[in-house]
């Protein structure tokens, strides 16, 4: 699976996985093509299903991700071994149970990954601009209730300034949120449109609730094609999956 999974790089911890799939290696046919994990963009029901069985296979995970029906919103749910039936509305998730395995789905947004350097809590976080200006990561780190300074951070692939255009009404809301304006002052020089830096607002935003270990960040989904889904390069598009779970099966 290792041609299409992308660890995330970080310090390790034993017993802890952590990364995003890519696109390739899936049954998905085009638009979609490769291992789009996600059931809500149009594709083949079948094809997904098929994509979610691989996926739990060649990484041998403790059991199925559990996913989330995410609205770009800023509610985190805590997962226990005791799966509900329904699928939570939330666009994070934590545990402390070893075997449960946190997702997002992302396909130009931010996946961020949390994990306790010191103890069993670990969080998956979907985060695109609104999540973000609305205090998705604030929310997730209230919810964990652990230190900040015991948790390590890793960003995921999503959309690069260079290729992420906003109106002027998303930097005001990022304005009314407290973010700093030097984060907000990228312009595109042909069309004179905001340019956002995802990334960047995340990691100040996680320094500003006291994180001081954060990695990744640094591969564009938009840019990259060959291995990445991106909605806004070429809607319809598949989703990735970030993942993080510790040993232990269910």
């Amino acid at each position: 699976m290792s041609a299409c999974w992308l660890p995330a790089d970080w310090p390790q911890q034993a017993g802890l996985h952590a990364g995003t799939t890519l696109r390739s290696g899936g049954c998905s046919l085009p638009p979609y093509d490769g291992l789009n994990l996600a059931d809500h963009v149009g594709d083949d029901p079948q094809a997904v299903e098929r994509n979610r069985e691989l996926l739990q296979q060649h990484l041998a995970l403790p059991a199925a991700p559990r996913w989330l029906q995410q609205v770009h919103g800023t509610d985190c749910v805590r997962l226990s071994r005791t799966a509900s039936s329904q699928v939570p509305v939330a666009d994070a998730a934590w545990t402390d149970e070893p075997g449960v395995v946190c997702a997002v789905l992302t396909a130009d947004c931010l996946p961020i990954l949390l994990a306790d350097t010191q103890g069993p809590a670990i969080a998956a976080v979907h985060a695109g601009w609104r999540g973000l200006a609305g205090g998705v990561i604030q929310t997730t780190l209230q919810r964990m209730a652990v230190a900040p300074a015991r948790l390590q951070a890793w960003i995921g692939p999503a959309i690069s300034a260079a290729h992420f255009e906003v109106g002027e009404e998303v930097l005001e809301l990022f304005r009314s949120a407290g973010f700093p304006e030097d984060l907000l002052e990228q312009r595109n020089r042909a069309t004179g449109r905001p340019l956002l830096d995802l990334a960047a607002l995340c990691r100040w935003s996680l320094r500003a609730q006291g994180l001081n270990q954060i990695h990744g960040g640094d591969h564009c989904c938009y840019a990259d094609q060959q291995r990445f889904y991106s909605h806004r390069r070429s809607a319809p598009s598949g989703r990735m999956a970030s993942l993080i779970w510790r040993d232990g099966r269910i």
